[in-house]
């Protein structure tokens, strides 16, 4: 069985880009043909601000949005998160997502997707390093890294990469994949 990467989109905001790099990053994966990749979308689940009555390690979790949350995370053995960077650091949204549950990340792998101004989103991927850390995820080094995400996305609602957009996401998913491989040994 294949490895399965799922691609998370870590904006909820209406008017956001994400989606559009995400369905890029996405075409890119499938076609990389080493993971079974998914598109997960935070706000399908719709995750209030953290809720639950116990510690996360603990895993009883009481509301249906945790649940399938905790599914959805404890499915994949890679992560690459497409995300903007909000006011020099990570959207709300994403860290809320992360701080739900705990041992479904442990022992995996993320790579990053960043978009935003001049930055690319820089600041947010390094922040977001952090916190992945602590919940025993592998951040790589690798990563795509897209500055002034809105020249890049044209009346179609598409994402228009560079070749650098292209290599950088090619070598991302060639890492995330060894990385991947070997972190699965571990969860065994």
């Amino acid at each position: 069985m294949p490895l399965k990467l799922h691609i998370i989109i870590c904006s909820t905001r209406p008017s956001r880009v994400g989606p559009y790099v995400a369905k890029w990053f996405h075409e890119i994966a499938v076609q990389h043909g080493e993971f079974e990749a998914v598109l997960i979308d935070l706000a399908e689940f719709n995750l209030p601000v953290y809720d639950e009555p116990e510690h996360p390690v603990h895993q009883r979790y009481q509301h249906e949005h945790t649940k399938n949350w905790a599914a959805s995370v404890n499915a994949a053995d890679a992560y690459v998160f497409i995300t903007p960077e909000y006011n020099y650091g990570p959207p709300p949204s994403l860290l809320n997502a992360l701080n739900y549950v705990y041992k479904e990340w442990n022992y995996k792998p993320a790579g990053f997707v960043s978009y935003g101004g001049v930055s690319g989103g820089l600041r947010a991927a390094l922040i977001e390093k952090l916190t992945l850390t602590t919940l025993k995820i592998m951040p790589i080094v690798e990563a795509v890294t897209v500055q002034n995400v809105s020249t890049h996305i044209d009346e179609n609602k598409h994402f228009i990469p560079n070749d650098h957009h292209i290599s950088s996401g090619i070598s991302l998913l060639n890492e995330l994949y060894k990385w991947a491989q070997a972190l699965k040994m571990m969860r065994q």
